[in-house]
């Protein structure tokens, strides 16, 4: 057993009046190493706020996240920021759901892959440019090198994705956490994104938590699916055994709602 969350909760403190706010209640899940998960659920249902307590995003001043997160034997929830900034990008690492937005517009790409490797570990510039040209190259991006040099500006809404997939792989993490990763893309475009993440998942053995609103996304990668409504967990279970035959209305909602996909040329799945 690689994570084991149990009784996840996150509550927002409450604001001159307000009552407190339960955006996560009691998610609990498991997930052995090399597995791929999928969260789904409407806009709003816990999906991005259940990742963002697991990487320790959320600032403990604003809200309150109890139940425990343990990763490898060690609860996430019960270490400190300093000893959670360790593991960040070394254990478990993040990608985030808008390409065009996530990159900082005034540093060059590479540099923003070798971010993580400059805060954990230490090497020279040279050692650092090929890790980074390496988790280019895996994240599927064409010419490293060339974009090694390039300002966001200059990468597609797709390239810059992949950028900030290799980001999240450069300390080769044993968790990818990803946040929405197809939203902002085209269907082309998601189709390869996807099939990136597959062959990441093969050949680096990394375990996926992938977090999307779109059913198709998730049945065409994982082999689990979570569903999520109000912060809870309405229904699990095997992806072809929860589309198939699900159990709850909401569920059947969710399925009934997806549009049609027309097939994709070039050996893309039509969900």
């Amino acid at each position: 057993m690689m994570l084991d969350i149990r009784d996840l909760s996150v509550v927002f403190h409450d604001r001159e009046g307000e009552a407190p706010f339960t955006a996560v209640d009691k998610f609990s899940l498991r997930m052995d190493r090399g597995e791929v998960v999928g969260v789904v659920g409407e806009s709003g249902s816990g999906k991005s706020m259940t990742a963002h307590a697991l990487m320790g995003l959320i600032p403990r001043s604003r809200a309150q996240v109890t139940g425990s997160a343990v990763f490898e034997g060690t609860d996430l929830f019960a270490l400190s920021r300093e000893e959670l900034r360790r593991r960040q990008g070394r254990d478990l690492s993040i990608i985030f759901q808008e390409p065009m937005t996530s990159l900082d517009p005034t540093m060059r790409v590479g540099k923003q892959v070798e971010e993580s490797l400059r805060l954990h570990e230490r090497l020279s510039a040279g050692e650092r440019r090929a890790r980074a040209l390496d988790a280019m190259a895996l994240a599927g991006l064409p010419r490293p090198e060339e974009v090694y040099r390039q300002w966001p500006h200059q990468l597609s809404g797709g390239m810059r994705q992949r950028a900030m997939i290799a980001s999240a792989l450069v300390l080769r993490p044993r968790l990818l956490i990803a946040d929405e990763p197809t939203t902002a893309l085209d269907v082309t475009i998601q189709a390869q994104i996807l099939e990136t993440l597959k062959d990441i998942n093969r050949r680096e053995g990394t375990a996926i938590l992938f977090i999307s609103h779109d059913l198709g996304v998730v049945k065409a990668l994982c082999s689990r699916v979570v569903v999520m409504r109000r912060g809870k967990i309405v229904e699990s279970g095997a992806v072809d055994q929860v589309f198939r035959h699900p159990r709850e209305d909401y569920t059947k909602l969710l399925i009934a709602s997806r549009p049609a996909r027309r097939k994709l040329r070039g050996g893309g799945a039509d969900g």
